[in-house]
């Protein structure tokens, strides 16, 4: 008995999605048959996804949207229940990381704030919007894209690691609260992805990049589709059981535990 995952009756938000892991999960639900919709603070980026998932055969609505803004979070679900009907899938990818790599006792309250504003305000902002949508139809699933810096601490990253550890237990706390709807909620928490920000920092730090391959056991940071996949089996029927969980793609970094 063969497996295949046929996500064509499906409508999906991808939050952040105008570059990077965002952009590249949107092209694999594409790929699998879901139409999308492509909100981002960048709808130039926004922009330019959509025009790839549509040469993919998929429908496609770029979106300007701050995740931070709980106005946005629902415009955002309403534009996608008035274009499509519903929303079945929902992958809070938006993010951002911290500017000032320092200890925690130096980093600026600006920046600490940022981070929490966007990478657990604005996922939960999205999701309470999303959810009622889901709730009336008691079928649904919301993917979070976390981080393995939420599963093991980094050095001079103490707000990052701090938000994505709250996105991990904010997943299993809306796991709870949305499973007598048929809802799943899960987690990805990528380690290196090589994405255009991820290439552009190694470049210039090569010391870095080299101890960074060196604690991963795979030996390479992991491409963006790669997460990517990893959502596509959250959201699909192979993972009908599955509900409050954390699946770490990070090449083996954490259960090898080691850090730099």
């Amino acid at each position: 008995m063969g497996y295949s995952i046929d996500l064509s009756d499906k409508v999906a938000i991808v939050t952040g999605a105008g570059s990077g892991i965002g952009r590249a999960t949107s092209l694999v639900l594409a790929q699998a048959g879901a139409d999308m919709v492509i909100p981002d603070v960048n709808l130039q980026g926004a922009e330019e996804t959509a025009k790839q998932v549509k040469k993919l055969g998929r429908e496609a609505v770029p979106l300007h949207v701050d995740v931070t803004s709980a106005r946005d979070a629902n415009r955002m679900v309403k534009a996608t229940v008035e274009k499509f009907g519903k929303v079945d899938i929902l992958v809070n990818n938006a993010g951002t990381n911290t500017s000032f790599r320092r200890p925690f006792y130096e980093q600026p309250e600006d920046d600490w704030m940022k981070i929490i504003e966007v990478d657990v305000k604005g996922l939960w902002l999205c999701s309470k919007a999303t959810a009622v949508e889901m709730i009336k139809r008691k079928s649904g699933r919301i993917v979070n894209i976390a981080s393995a810096a939420g599963v093991v601490a980094l050095r001079m990253q103490s707000n990052f690691v701090a938000a994505k550890a709250g996105v991990i237990r904010l997943t299993s706390a809306m796991a709870l609260e949305l499973a007598p709807y048929k809802i799943n909620v899960n987690c990805v928490a990528p380690g290196s992805t090589a994405t255009e920000g991820l290439k552009a920092f190694m470049a210039a730090n090569p010391t870095w990049r080299r101890k960074q391959m060196e604690v991963i056991p795979l030996g390479r940071a992991a491409e963006p589709k790669e997460i990517g996949s990893a959502v596509l089996f959250l959201v699909s029927t192979l993972a009908d059981y599955v509900t409050g969980q954390t699946l770490v793609v990070d090449g083996g970094w954490t259960a090898a535990d080691r850090t730099f």
